[in-house]
């Protein structure tokens, strides 16, 4: 007899027992964006529909977040004056550092995850300490294990080292054991990329390199075999989740990550990927919910365990309606 592979596509219930990949509302983490002030609610120009905001606007937004069952965020901040000391990132009292503390206290079984990266600190919007015209790997870690540190003491559950520094991995984890903080996890931006797709992020978190760019820190676009060791380095290096980041131009590295290590494998679907389909929908292009779904999916079946997302409530909206 022959296979017809329309059998199990001849219905909808057939279809639903037949996926092979599900995406659930577990997998979302959302991405917010935090600045000191008052009564701030800023839209982001180039990401229709994500806001910066104060501390006071972050009761609403937590209410909308835990009544559609998101149960993780991830945290950005935007420096009121930005200097080398990056002092604001290290702050206790920071904005990042209020916002974790307001979470934990109002919203305690939310996952708060906070971003580890000081170029919205810095004034000329690179991820470390300058040297010359270069960034300065090993200065830099400094920095890095004093802003996570920071975030633990505040009570952060997970922080996520992004600026790809070799070694940032290792600096926290043993910055945050001799601080007592074993139990605060790391998210790595293991296989991060020297992507076109970052430009909305930049404007929105204020972080454009002021001269240069990035490519001697982030990952070639053309290098596949480079990521699986860099992921393999932040493991050794303590490491409990890794993150590849673009997520859809780089399905292959989440396909490998998932295949060659055994723990949670995290694809962040940034602000380019995020634009892209909002402005095709506004053009009426593309059915901009029909492509978000498939385009969460994509990530989904190629291996990734979280989506860090800007569409978290839309697509939060769709699964709990289906």
């Amino acid at each position: 007899m022959s296979f017809r592979a329309r059998r199990l596509r001849k219905s909808p219930s057939i279809r639903a027992l037949s996926k092979e990949s599900i995406l659930t509302v577990n997998d979302l983490i959302y991405p917010l964006f935090v600045k000191p002030g008052k009564g701030v609610k800023e839209e982001i120009s180039s990401m229709p529909g994500q806001y910066r905001i104060s501390l006071d606007m972050l009761k609403t937004e937590m209410e909308e977040l835990v009544e559609l069952g998101i149960k993780a965020v991830l945290l950005f901040g935007l420096a009121k004056e930005k200097n080398e000391q990056c002092s604001e990132a290290m702050d206790d009292n920071g904005v990042v550092q209020q916002a974790i503390k307001y979470i934990k206290k109002n919203f305690p079984n939310i996952c708060v995850m906070t971003d580890v990266c000081v170029c919205a600190h810095t004034p000329h919007g690179h991820c470390g300490v300058i040297d010359g015209r270069e960034v300065h790997n090993d200065k830099s870690l400094e920095l890095l294990v004093g802003m996570a540190a920071s975030h633990a003491r505040a009570g952060a559950d997970i922080v996520a080292p992004s600026a790809m520094m070799d070694f940032q991995v290792a600096a926290i984890r043993e910055g945050l054991d001799q601080c007592d903080f074993e139990n605060v996890g790391i998210m790595a931006y293991s296989a991060k990329y020297y992507s076109s797709f970052y430009g909305p992020f930049r404007d929105a978190a204020d972080s454009s390199p002021q001269f240069g760019d990035r490519a001697s820190y982030q990952m070639e676009p053309a290098n596949r075999r480079e990521a699986t060791k860099e992921m393999g380095l932040d493991i050794s290096e303590g490491a409990d989740i890794i993150m590849v980041k673009p997520a859809l131009a780089y399905l292959d590295i989440i396909s490998d990550a998932k295949s060659k290590f055994d723990v949670p494998v995290a694809a962040y679907n940034v602000s380019g990927e995020y634009s892209m389909i909002k402005a095709a929908a506004k053009m009426g292009w593309v059915d901009e919910t029909k492509c978000m779904m498939e385009k969460l999916l994509s990530m989904k079946r190629a291996g990734a365990d979280l989506i860090i997302t800007y569409f978290a409530k839309d697509a939060a909206k769709q699964i709990n309606n289906e």
